[in-house]
């Protein structure tokens, strides 16, 4: 690491002016994003922000965030099992200050963007680094870190890292994440139907017979400012009942992200009788669409087959667009590969800064992540 030093910022106002330009590859690095996350980001996190340089150069900007559990009103409430309950028990007792080197908010690769080619041992060496100072930071404040996790690599990346310091580090993964590839060739929804198998163009034909009377809107600043209490409550019931949480967004969240962002931030309602019942997120990253948030009404989401016609509209936004690929995320892995989605394996690393409680990592890590069955769908013919 000659030459090589970093610097931990704690305010989107201290970063060096060359920041945007170093991070222009990814938009969840960039001021505009992160000035989002320190105006409305959820009440348990708070978030640092690393400088890379080489000698007074930047070349590299990282993300990390600090999450208090104790903070959070409950863990997700779907599931009600025995697992569940010590999984939440031993997160309150023993993970409850836990950090993250990367966006816990998303799925996908996000941790760091370099402006030069930088070799994986410095890589390994810059996030354990950081990772300490900022334990260090939370000590001399009285507050001790339990959990250290650096967050989703890519396979190619993770096997690199695993060369250097990271070999020391418990490696984990979870649910894949879902990648739409688009093909070139795609110009219209009518091509995208037209590529699918007939069982899934029957689907596809449905579930828009069934969106009958949905008015769907790309929603202004304004509009999202209006809408505001209706597109938390939406946003919250879908969060309070999945699988696990980690955090709740905070109430002024979509409004500050469309306030920041501009068009690299939509949002979509989905209006019946004037109602609005439901909402999605795209963040335009680069040739890449990111799905962020959703919200719905549960009880119009069953008829209207909502959720589903909800993927249908992110792939034809992509489309449409030009977007090379939609990143789909983590969860309901079924019903994105029936639209197109492929799961793509991702991995993070996990320490307990309690040497004990670390050295049994991998028991404890496959005791608490529930297992997943799930059916593969391939819906092109």
């Amino acid at each position: 690491m000659d030459g090589i030093t970093f610097k931990i910022y704690n305010s989107v106002n201290a970063l060096p002016s060359l920041w945007d330009t170093v991070a222009q590859k990814n938009v969840f690095l960039q001021t505009p994003y992160l000035s989002v996350l320190e105006k409305s980001a959820p009440l348990n996190m708070e978030c640092f922000y690393i400088g890379i340089f080489e000698h007074s150069n930047l070349i590299g900007v990282s993300l990390a965030q600090y999450l208090d559990l104790n903070k959070l009103e409950s863990f997700g409430e779907r599931d009600k099992c025995i697992k569940t309950l010590i999984r939440n028990f031993v997160f309150k007792n023993f993970a409850s200050h836990t950090l993250f080197l990367g966006n816990n908010m998303i799925t996908g690769q996000n941790g760091y963007s370099f402006s030069k080619e930088i070799d994986f041992e410095c890589i390994s060496e810059i996030l354990l680094q950081t990772s300490n100072e900022i334990i260090t930071y939370f000590k001399q404040k009285g507050v001790k870190i339990h959990l250290v996790s650096f967050k989703d690599f890519y396979e190619n990346c993770s096997v690199e890292l695993k060369k250097h310091r990271f070999n020391q580090v418990y490696e984990f993964s979870t649910q894949p994440n879902m990648i739409f590839y688009l093909k070139k060739e795609w110009k219209s929804a009518e091509d995208y139907s037209n590529a699918l198998s007939k069982k899934y163009r029957d689907q596809y034909k449905r579930a828009h017979k069934k969106f009958d009377g949905i008015i769907v809107k790309n929603m202004s600043f304004e509009e999202v400012k209006l809408h505001e209490n209706t597109i938390y409550e939406l946003y919250h019931h879908v969060a309070k009942n999945a699988p696990f949480n980690t955090f709740f967004l905070a109430k002024n969240h979509f409004s500050t992200l469309k306030e920041q962002c501009g068009n690299r931030f939509q949002i979509f309602g989905y209006f019946l009788n004037g109602k609005l019942v439901g909402f999605h997120t795209l963040l335009l990253n680069d040739k890449t669409l990111e799905t962020y948030f959703l919200g719905y009404d549960e009880t119009i989401q069953k008829e209207n087959m909502l959720y589903l016609n909800m993927l249908y509209n992110m792939t034809t936004y992509g489309i449409e667009n030009g977007f090379d690929r939609i990143i789909f995320g983590r969860t309901a892995l079924e019903i994105k590969s029936s639209v197109g989605g492929t799961p793509v394996h991702m991995s993070g690393f996990i320490f307990h800064t309690n040497k004990l409680i670390n050295r049994f990592m991998d028991p404890i890590f496959k005791k608490l992540e529930p297992t997943l069955q799930w059916q593969q769908r391939h819906p092109f013919k």
